[in-house]
């Protein structure tokens, strides 16, 4: 296996030579958050809009941060990792405590940790399962507190699925790692963003190419049921680009391989991003 080129708190290594505190709050406490970067020919994809979320999680969690020595610090992770196409890896959390404290400590250093990894950004179906959404509320916040998405993963990877869609009261919320996007013969539709919505990178990107290809396109509140007449869904992400969802494994769906709304969302979307 390749080594990893990563940073913990400024200092660069590789990865399996960094050591972290076990009373690191984003150990003992998920105090921490985290952003993923992808890019593609050695250049990142939408880098400002993800410095961006990432300030806005440190802001929500009130951790202080250096942007610029951050920035820095990814921009030499993609720089310095050498590979063409990947992804970083960032991770901050509010600091170590001297013992295990739910009340921090005001005087605490943020700790700072990233990696660079490579990544094909290849076209990709998907076989999922409808669950509850059992997160916590503020899946707006890109937190590392991620147990509810990993619960309902692996549960369906129980049933052979490698994402799920995720409901709350039967409103259609996101992907288990993902935003969701499904569409009729003429319209595309996208669950609103709102608390229990992370605003997705590719999910803002691919609502700037809808609107720029003249696409009919809606932002509301859908319920699962309307899955079932959707000739097309697709999940978004940073790592997955736009992916079919071929199957829901508990719901009935006819859903048409490489819908034409599907088609002309991906191709304006790779053509931009990723060629």
């Amino acid at each position: 296996m390749k080594k990893i080129y990563a940073v913990y708190n400024g200092s660069f290594n590789y990865l399996e030579d960094i050591k972290i505190s076990p009373l690191s709050r984003a150990y003992t406490f998920s105090d921490s958050v985290y952003e993923v970067i992808p890019f593609f020919n050695f250049k990142a994809i939408a880098y400002k809009k993800h410095i961006h979320r990432l300030q806005n999680s440190c802001n929500a969690l009130g951790i202080s941060i250096n942007i610029e020595a951050i920035s820095s610090e990814i921009t030499s992770l993609i720089k310095n990792s050498r590979l063409e196409n990947g992804y970083i890896y960032y991770q901050i959390s509010r600091g170590i405590d001297a013992l295990r404290s739910h009340m921090y400590e005001d005087s605490l250093d943020e700790e700072t940790f990233g990696y660079a990894v490579e990544h094909n950004f290849n076209s990709q179906t998907l076989k999922v399962s409808l669950c509850e959404d059992i997160r916590w509320q503020r899946c707006d916040i890109k937190s590392t507190s991620l147990l509810g998405n990993v619960l309902s993963m692996n549960q369906a990877k129980k049933d052979g699925c490698n994402e799920v869609i995720m409901h709350k009261a039967n409103l259609l919320t996101e992907g288990g790692a993902s935003n969701i996007f499904f569409a009729t013969d003429d319209c595309i539709y996208t669950p609103s963003l709102a608390n229990n919505i992370l605003p997705g990178i590719t999910r803002e990107l691919l609502i700037e190419e809808i609107r720029n290809l003249g696409l009919n396109f809606e932002e509301g509140d859908y319920n699962v049921e309307e899955l079932s007449s959707a000739k097309s869904i697709w999940l978004t992400s940073s790592t997955k680009g736009l992916a079919q969802v071929a199957e829901i494994v508990n719901l009935n769906t006819n859903l048409i391989t490489n819908h034409k709304l599907f088609l002309e969302c991906e191709r304006s979307f790779n053509n931009k991003y990723l060629s």
